[in-house]
């Protein structure tokens, strides 16, 4: 059952679902904008080209032939993925899916207007007074995020009207792609906000990992905890938005919902805000490497691409995952890692450096993930995490 799969998207996320593929026999392709990405280094073959250049893409597919096609990014023609499942190509999870959730324009609309999930007021901006607009309609604070871009980029708070200038341009510089348009959400007063990645299959089935708490900062998750601790109603309620929001999209595959929570007070029910939806592995869901599950999500997409099925998702232990950044002096090169015998050396943890071939400040290089069982204390697995993350310093190569 051999199959030829592109992968378009090659970063850490993308490497993971490479190993995963391979494991069970697979040939993949993986293709990013810049060589030697972090998929790369494990794929069977690769191509660098601009993705959202169609005809680059085009010429990809017409080399390789392939059976599936798994986006890993949101920065891709997506357009170009309803002519390639007419010519019998899978595209994960679905082209729909794809084009929909490339920016949050479609998705939000889908949640919504056509589902009626509870969301946060927003409104969306072209230029810089659509924002004021936007702004004065949703009141502040506020958050201005890019309808296109990837791991928090360009997302900020606007708490005064000194503030909207800069959050409109922060906005167009973090956008990823052509799009230069952003949504401005009324800010949410939430208790804490989580990823349920749930399984879609072949067979019709879908399945809930255990929910993940995570922290974010400048925009891009930095600690996640499995499983987060959560009223069983509220999350039930949440399972029933992903399974509506993920039927609506249609195919197979994980998905990375997440979700504002507001928990019940003085008497007043809980409440459940959709937030975002990625059709594909999330960054938060890198705890599962922790061994929390008796599949991490990454097996979970895997097997889900390939139309295997997965009966159940066993939660077998606590964990917690930090990231590695690079600190925000560093120059440009190529990366050197102090301290990883050091952090190796901590009992009940293990690392994932990512292989990116270089730097810029507060990339992301590298994760620390802890584990212990089911009694333990997810507060101190993360703080354990965050500890042996920051053992690794990272500079440029002399």
């Amino acid at each position: 059952m051999q199959k030829k799969i592109v992968l378009l998207g090659s970063g850490e996320l993308g490497k993971e679902v490479v190993i995963a593929l391979q494991r069970l026999g697979q040939h993949v392709v993986a293709v990013d904008s810049y060589p030697n990405a972090p998929a790369m280094q494990v794929a069977d073959e690769s191509e660098v080209i601009n993705m959202l250049d169609g005809d680059a893409l085009d010429a990809v597919v017409a080399k390789h032939t392939p059976d599936i096609i798994v986006p890993e990014v949101e920065s891709i023609r997506t357009e170009r993925f309803y002519d390639y499942e007419a010519q019998g190509i899978q595209v994960v999870p679905s082209a729909k899916a794809a084009q929909f959730t490339m920016n949050r324009r479609a998705i939000r609309d889908l949640a919504a207007q056509e589902l009626g999930l509870k969301t946060a007021p927003y409104r969306y901006a072209t230029t810089l007074e659509g924002l004021r607009e936007g702004v004065e309609a949703v009141g502040m604070p506020c958050v201005v995020k890019p309808l296109m871009s990837s791991s928090g980029k360009g997302q900020s708070v606007i708490r005064n009207e000194a503030d909207i200038e800069q959050a409109w341009q922060y906005g167009l510089e973090g956008s990823r792609g052509d799009l230069a348009e952003v949504i401005v959400e009324a800010f949410i007063d939430f208790d804490y906000e989580i990823t349920l990645l749930t399984l879609t299959q072949a067979n019709g089935q879908t399945l809930f990992c255990p929910p993940i708490g995570h922290r974010q900062e400048r925009g891009d998750y930095q600690e996640s905890w499995q499983p987060a601790v959560m009223n069983p109603a509220l999350l039930e309620e949440a399972q029933s938005m992903a399974a509506a929001v993920t039927a609506s999209l249609g195919g197979h595959g994980i998905w990375g919902v997440e979700f504002f929570i507001e928990d019940a007070k003085s008497g007043q029910p809980g409440t459940v805000y959709f937030s975002e939806l990625s059709p594909r592995p999330h960054d938060t869901g890198m705890v599962t490497l922790a061994g929390t599950q008796n599949f991490s999500e990454f097996e979970l997409h895997a097997r889900a691409v390939l139309g295997i099925p997965v009966t159940e998702i066993e939660a077998l232990r606590n964990g917690a995952s930090a990231v590695v950044l690079a600190p925000p002096s560093i120059g440009s090169g190529a990366p050197v890692f102090d301290g990883v015998l050091q952090a190796a050396a901590v009992p009940h943890t293990d690392l994932r450096l990512f292989g990116k071939p270089s730097v810029r400040p507060f990339r992301r290089m590298g994760v620390a993930v802890a584990y212990g069982d089911r009694s333990a204390s997810v507060a101190a697995l993360t703080e354990k995490a965050k500890q042996t993350a920051a053992l690794i310093q990272v500079r440029v190569e002399d």
